[in-house]
C-alpha cells in the first residue's frame, strides 16, 4: 500500500508569542498516513531539529519547552518518511510578539502661528507585531478626538493638526498598544505652543499623509487608504478611483480621511486618487491597490503504479495572482531534469520508468506569498507471468465464432504464444491472434476440440495456462404462437419449445419488451411452468392492458443463448381523450373539441361529455348536440348548462369493450349570464307585529340566479283590489320582507308572488298564494281569576280565556306580588301553552299575595286581568319526630315516637307520615297515621330503611332520623342510627 497518502500541519501562516506566553509549551502538530507507519522530523529554517533540551518529539509533534525569540523564531518544516518515500509539508512561521520602551529624552517643544499645520512625531520604540496608536492631551485619560482638522495615522503614529487654533495649546503624549499582548507605553510629553509673531494667513492645502504608490493585498482582507492634508482654511478630502468606480461596500472613515475596502477582491484593484482641496486651491496623490492571491489547486497528482519502462506523465495546476510558479520534489529532495526526467512547470515526464524511480512525489505550487504542495506515490510493477489456478473449459457450437482468452498478470507486458499439443498455432483465415493475446476461432468445427496452451514469458520468468474447448450442436427455439390478440381479462398461454445437446443443462428467462419478467411483483397474473426439461409455457391471467407488448423467451445453455419473441395485443375499453378545449362558451351552451386516445384495439364507438361545477356533486352526463356523439367526433356541443356558473368539462369514450378513462378536465369557464328562470319556492308568510304583512320564500340558489345583481321583487295587493304593490329587496339571500301600513285591520288576507331579477332584466313570478297580515296582540283580559292556597309555598291560580276573536293569546303570564311589597319587585310566570290553570311554587309561608293574569303572542301583551289574592298556609314543623322506640315481632316492626308540637307561627300537626324504602330505591311503602305509633310489615332478605315526617296544612315537616332494619334467614336485626343506646338494650 501507498508510503504516504497524506500529511497535514495544524497550524499554518503566522504564529506570534507574545512575552507572557513564552514560557508555555508551544505545540505543532503534523500527521502523516501511511504503512508502513511514518517516522517524522522537524526543520527550522532548514535546519534539522535535534530532539533534545527544549525540543520534544511525540510522534509527528513538536514541543518546545520555554520558546525563546533569539533560539526559536523562523520558520519549521515538517518531514515525513518510511521505506516507500519521504514528504515535506508547508512552512509554519513562529514570530514573537513584544512592545519595547519609548527612549526616556525629553522631547523639545514645537511652536508655531495660530492657522499653521502642524506634525507631531510619535516615533514608537521596538514592537511586534502590529501596534495602534492615540494620543492623549494635557493628562490621561483625556485623548485627543480626531475630527476634519485632526488626524492620527496608524501607520506613522504621528498626530497631524491641518490648522492650529489656541485650544490646541497644551502637552501630547502618543499612547502605543500592542494589539496581541494588549500592553501600553507612553512617550515623553510634546509641549505646543503659539508664536507670538503673528497669525497665519491662508494657503493651499499640502498632503502630508498618504498611502503607498504600491499596496499589495490579500484577497479577503480589509484595505484601508490614509490621507491627510494641512491647510488653512481646512481642507477637504474626496476619493476616486481611476477608470472604474469605488467599490459599493468602500467606507469613509475620519472625517474621510481614512477609505476601507472590506473582503477586498481581484476587481477591486487599481489605482485610486486622494484629493485635498480648500479655497486657496487644491492637490492630490495617486497609489495603486494590487490584489494578490495565495496558490489554489485546480487539478492534484494521483498514486501511480507502472510497469518498468513505461512513461509515467504528471500534470498539476494552481490558480494565484502572481502566477504561480512549480517545482518538483522526489521523497523531499528537488527534481531536476536529467536523461528521463523532463519537468515543465506543472509537468513531469519520465520515460522508460525503472525500479529507481519508485517513491514519494510532490508538486509544489508557489508564488511570494506562499506555497502548497500535492503528493502521490509512484510504484514500479516488476513479476514474472502468473495464470489464474483455476482450469479453463469452454463450450463452442458448430458454425460459431470461439474466443480464447490469455490474460496473466505480469509486469512488465510478457511475451504470448500458444499451441495446440505439442505444435504451435500459426495464424490461418480461421485461427487468429489478435492484439491483446486472445485466440480467435472463425466457424467452429468438430475438429476444433482439443486442449488450448497459451505460454506467457518477461524478463522475470515465464507460465502457463491450458483451455479445454468442446464443440456442441447449435440450440434452436421456437415461441408460439407468434402473435396474438386477446380481451382484458381473458387468460392466454406462450409455449417455448428448444432442441439442444443432451449434454447440456439448459436455463429459460421470460422477458416483456426486452425486460426480465418479475413473476412476485405482477400480482399473480403471470405463472411460469416447465412441463418438459426443453419446453416451458407462461400462464397470463386475467390479462390487462398493461400486459400488451412483445414476449421474449431466452434459452441458455454452457455453449449458446437463443431467443424469440411473440407479440401479444390486449384489446380494452379507450384510453383518456387528449386536452379537452372550449372553443366557445355561451349562457345555457359549450362548444368542446378534443382529440381522440388510443382505442386499445377495438374502435371508439361513443363519447360521453361530463361536466362539474361547485353546485354538483361529482362529475355529471351532460345532453349534447348531436346526441349521440359518435365514436368519429372531436367536437361537440353541451347545452341546457345553467347561466353563470363555472364549469370543467371532461370527455369519456366507450369501446365495444367498455368504457375507458376520462380525459384531464379542462380549463375552469364560466357561462355567460342571462335573465333568472327560477322563481322562488314555498311563499307564504303570516304573523309579525300589529299593521305588518310578514312575507316570506325560500331563496333562489346560486347556481340559478344566472348573473349579477340578483334579487327579489316582492309584489302584493289587498284582496278584491286590483293595483299590484311591488318592493325590490336586493340582497339574494333575503328569505323575508316586511311591509307596514296601518290602515289595514288584523288578519287582512293579501294576495302575493315574488319575482326575480339580475342585471340582465326580470324573470318570472311566483304563483300567487294569499297571506294574512298579523293580528295584533290580546285585546281582552283572561276573567274568573281565582286563587287558592295549597300549602305554606303552593297556590294555584285558574282563569277562564278571554272570548274568541283577533289577538287571540297564544299563552297567559301570570303576576304575583306579596301584598306588603311594590308591584315592580313581583314575580312573573308563563304557561307553555294554553293551560288555564297554573301551581305558583317557592312562595313564603303566611303571607298574602296579589294575582294578575294577562294572554300574550308573538305580537305582544294583552291587558292584566282583576287581581285576585290568596294567603299560604302557616309553615310546616320545623322540629322532626323524636325518640323513636320499636318492638320485633316476627316479621313485624311496632315504632313509636314522641308527638310533634307547633309553634304559633307553624301550621298544626294533623298526622304523620312514615316511610319504608329498600337501601338503595326511593321509597316504596307510605303509611299515614292521625297517632304517634304505627306497625310495618318487613319482607324477609334485605336492607330497609324507615323515616317519619309530621303532616301539617303547611305541608312536610322536617325528616326523622333513620331506621336500618337488616333481615336475613327470617331475623331481623335493628340500628338506630341516632339513638345507639336504644340498640344496646334491645339486642
Amino acid at each position: 500500500s501507498p508510503s504516504v497518502l497524506s500529511l497535514v500541519m495544524s497550524f499554518e501562516g503566522t504564529l506570534v508569542l507574545n512575552d507572557e506566553l513564552k514560557s508555555i509549551n508551544k505545540i505543532f502538530s503534523c500527521e502523516a498516513r501511511g504503512n508502513p507507519v511514518p517516522v517524522y522530523s522537524w526543520f527550522i529554517n532548514g535546519t534539522v531539529v535535534e530532539a533534545e533540551n527544549r525540543y520534544s518529539l511525540i510522534d509527528g509533534n513538536l514541543i518546545i519547552t520555554n520558546a525563546s525569540e533569539t533560539a526559536d523564531y523562523g520558520r519549521y518544516q515538517c518531514k515525513a518518511e518510511n521505506s516507500y518515500g519521504t514528504v515535506l509539508s508547508r512552512d509554519a512561521l513562529l514570530q514573537f510578539a513584544y512592545l519595547g520602551s519609548f527612549s526616556g529624552r525629553t522631547r523639545g517643544g514645537v511652536s508655531v502661528r495660530e492657522g499653521q499645520g502642524v506634525v507631531l512625531m510619535c516615533t514608537p520604540p521596538p514592537h511586534s507585531p502590529e501596534i495602534m496608536y492615540s494620543w492623549v492631551f494635557n493628562e490621561f485619560p483625556s485623548f485627543v478626538a480626531e475630527d476634519s482638522r485632526r488626524f492620527i495615522s496608524q501607520v506613522t503614529g504621528n498626530l497631524y493638526v491641518s490648522k492650529v487654533q489656541p485650544s490646541d495649546v497644551g502637552s501630547y503624549i502618543c499612547l502605543v498598544k500592542n494589539t496581541v499582548t494588549n500592553a501600553r507605553v507612553l512617550s515623553p510629553p510634546t509641549p505646543l505652543t503659539l508664536r507670538t509673531d503673528g497669525l497665519m494667513g491662508e494657503y493651499e492645502p499640502k498632503i502630508e499623509v498618504h498611502f503607498p504608490l504600491s499596496v499589495p493585498a490579500a484577497r479577503g482582507v480589509t484595505v484601508r487608504l490614509e490621507c491627510f492634508a494641512l491647510g488653512n482654511p481646512v481642507p477637504t478630502i474626496t476619493w476616486r478611483k481611476m477608470n472604474g468606480n469605488i467599490p459599493k461596500k468602500a467606507r469613509l472613515r475620519k472625517s474621510q480621511a481614512v477609505l476601507e475596502i472590506p473582503n477586498v477582491q481581484l476587481e477591486d484593484s487599481g489605482t485610486y486618487e486622494c484629493k485635498a482641496e480648500n479655497p486657496r486651491g487644491g492637490t492630490a496623490f495617486k497609489g495603486h491597490i494590487q490584489v494578490y492571491t495565495f496558490p489554489q489547486w485546480i487539478s492534484t497528482i494521483n498514486d501511480s503504479q507502472l510497469d518498468s519502462g513505461d512513461q509515467l506523465h504528471w500534470e498539476c495546476k494552481a490558480t494565484g495572482k502572481p502566477r504561480p510558479t512549480y517545482r518538483w520534489l522526489r521523497n523531499g529532495e528537488p527534481l531536476t531534469p536529467q536523461s528521463r526526467v523532463e519537468v515543465v512547470n506543472g509537468e513531469l515526464i519520465i520515460q522508460k520508468v525503472q525500479q529507481a524511480d519508485s517513491g514519494m512525489y510532490q508538486c509544489v505550487a508557489e508564488n511570494k506569498y506562499g506555497a502548497i504542495y500535492c503528493s502521490a506515490e509512484l510504484k514500479i510493477l516488476a513479476s514474472p507471468p502468473v495464470f489464474s489456478p483455476n482450469p479453463v473449459r469452454l463450450i463452442a457450437t458448430l458454425g460459431k465464432d470461439m474466443l480464447l482468452g490469455c490474460r496473466p498478470r505480469a509486469s512488465p507486458k510478457p511475451r504470448v504464444t500458444w499451441r495446440r499439443g505439442d505444435r504451435r498455432i500459426q495464424p490461418s483465415r480461421r485461427i487468429m491472434l489478435l492484439r491483446n493475446n486472445t485466440l480467435r476461432i472463425i466457424n467452429s468445427t468438430r475438429s476444433d476440440e482439443g486442449n488450448y496452451v497459451c505460454r506467457a514469458e518477461n524478463q522475470f520468468g515465464s507460465a502457463e495456462m491450458t483451455a479445454m474447448l468442446w464443440v456442441k450442436e447449435a440450440m434452436r427455439v421456437d415461441l408460439s404462437p407468434s402473435r396474438m390478440e386477446v380481451t382484458v381479462g381473458e387468460s392466454v398461454v406462450l409455449s417455448c419449445r428448444v432442441s439442444h445437446d443432451p449434454s447440456l443443462d439448459v436455463a429459460f428467462q421470460w422477458l416483456l419488451n426486452q425486460q426480465p419478467l418479475n413473476f412476485q411483483q405482477e400480482g399473480g397474473h403471470f405463472e411460469y411452468t416447465q412441463t418438459q426439461s426443453s419446453t416451458v409455457d407462461l400462464m397470463i391471467r386475467s390479462i390487462l392492458l398493461k400486459h400488451a407488448g412483445k414476449y421474449g423467451c431466452r434459452a441458455q445453455t454452457s455453449a449458446d443463448t437463443v431467443f424469440a419473441e411473440a407479440e401479444v395485443l390486449v384489446r380494452g375499453p379507450p384510453g383518456p381523450p387528449g386536452v379537452v378545449i372550449v372553443e366557445e362558451i355561451k349562457d345555457t351552451t359549450a362548444t368542446l373539441s378534443w382529440s381522440g386516445g388510443v382505442d386499445n384495439h377495438s374502435p371508439i364507438s361513443s363519447y360521453n361529455l361530463q361536466a362539474r361545477s361547485p353546485f354538483s356533486l361529482g362529475w355529471q352526463t351532460l345532453r349534447t348536440d348531436p346526441e349521440p356523439v359518435t365514436g368519429d367526433m372531436e367536437s361537440a356541443m353541451a347545452v341546457e348548462l345553467n347561466p353563470w356558473v363555472d364549469y370543467e368539462f371532461r370527455v369519456v369514450a366507450s369501446n365495444a369493450i367498455g368504457t375507458g378513462d376520462p380525459s384531464a378536465p379542462s380549463r375552469g369557464v364560466r357561462t355567460k349570464e342571462a335573465v333568472p328562470s327560477v322563481v322562488p319556492a314555498n311563499v307564504s308568510g303570516g304573523n309579525g307585529r300589529r299593521h305588518e304583512l310578514v312575507i316570506s320564500w325560500e331563496p333562489v340558489s346560486e347556481e340559478f340566479q344566472n348573473g349579477e345583481g340578483f334579487g327579489y321583487i316582492v309584489a302584493f295587493r289587498a284582496n278584491g283590489t286590483r293595483g299590484w304593490k311591488e318592493k325590490m329587496v336586493t340582497s339574494a339571500d333575503s328569505t323575508m320582507y316586511k311591509y307596514r301600513d296601518e290602515t289595514f285591520p288584523p288578519l287582512t288576507p293579501f294576495e302575493v308572488k315574488v319575482g326575480v331579477y339580475n342585471n340582465k332584466g326580470d324573470g318570472p313570478f311566483s304563483g300567487v298564494v294569499t297571506v294574512y297580515s298579523a293580528e295584533g296582540e290580546p285585546r281582552e283580559a283572561p276573567s274568573e281569576v281565582k286563587a287558592s292556597s295549597i300549602s305554606s309555598s303552593e297556590i294555584k291560580v285558574t282563569w277562564r280565556p278571554p272570548n274568541p276573536g283577533p289577538g287571540r293569546p297564544r299563552g297567559y303570564e301570570v303576576s304575583y306580588t306579596k301584598d306588603s311589597e311594590q308591584e315592580e319587585s313581583g314575580n312573573r310566570k308563563k304557561t307553555v301553552g294554553n293551560e288555564t290553570s297554573m301551581v305558583l311554587t317557592g312562595l313564603e309561608g303566611n303571607s298574602v299575595y296579589l294575582i294578575t293574569v294577562r294572554g300574550f303572542n308573538s305580537i305582544g301583551q294583552g291587558p292584566a286581568s282583576t287581581a285576585s289574592t290568596a294567603k299560604t298556609k302557616k309553615d310546616p314543623p320545623v322540629q322532626p319526630p323524636a325518640n323513636l322506640v320499636w318492638i320485633q315481632e316476627g316479621t313485624n316492626v311496632s315504632l313509636n315516637w314522641d308527638p310533634v308540637k307547633s309553634k304559633d307561627n307553624e301550621s298544626d300537626v294533623i298526622g304523620y307520615k312514615v316511610l319504608l324504602s329498600q337501601e338503595g330505591r326511593v321509597h316504596n311503602q307510605v303509611m299515614r297515621t292521625i297517632t304517634p305509633s304505627a306497625v310495618l310489615s318487613l319482607p324477609e332478605g334485605g336492607t330497609y330503611i324507615i323515616e317519619v315526617r309530621a303532616l301539617s296544612e303547611g305541608g312536610e315537616g322536617a325528616i326523622s332520623s333513620q331506621v336500618r332494619v337488616l333481615t336475613s334467614s327470617g331475623k331481623t336485626r335493628l340500628w338506630n342510627i341516632t339513638f345507639l343506646s336504644a340498640l344496646v338494650s334491645l339486642g
